[in-house]
């Protein structure tokens, strides 16, 4: 790998991937704008992320920059491009455990599950990790209960 991804964003005009990168032999630190062609309101992002990440000319640069991050920047873009702004861009990938998921449509769904998935992994424990306990009991400190009608006992026994 002869560049290292260091940074990357976006910019709106034109719809481009902007990507902060090191030259690994000489440690130059580079910028190199990617338009982002052929992308409309109505594009599938992660096709288009997909397809910049594969194209000959940019391959070695994005070498180092993951499909998920690149289908977020094509998230921003597309939001952008359907008059969003990017505060409400970068709010749809925060997640809050208050929020009924139920009442999404399916693609902010998809956004909080993408990163569902994220935190997941970055919490995951594997085998072959340091800090890998095998039979690990955590005791949870219960916060006040909610009663619920199935919680509690009733009169009638079968």
């Amino acid at each position: 790998m002869l560049f290292k991804a260091t940074r990357c964003g976006v910019q709106f005009s034109p719809p481009s991937v902007v990507l902060i990168y090191q030259h690994t032999e000489t440690k130059k630190v580079r910028k190199r704008i990617i338009p982002v062609r052929n992308f409309s309101k109505y594009s599938d992002y992660s096709m288009a992320a997909e397809r910049l990440k594969n194209h000959p000319r940019h391959r070695d640069y994005l070498e180092g920059v993951s499909q998920s991050q690149l289908e977020k920047l094509h998230m921003i873009l597309r939001d952008h491009m359907q008059g969003f702004s990017l505060e409400h861009s970068l709010a749809s990938f925060c997640l809050d455990p208050d929020e009924d998921l139920n009442k999404l449509d399916d693609d902010e769904l998809a956004r909080k599950k993408g990163k569902m998935d994220e935190l997941f992994e970055r919490n995951r424990r594997r085998k072959d990790d340091l800090d890998f306990v095998y039979d690990l009991e955590v005791d949870f400190s219960k916060p006040t209960q909610e009663k619920c009608s199935w919680d509690e006992e009733s009169d009638d026994e079968f």
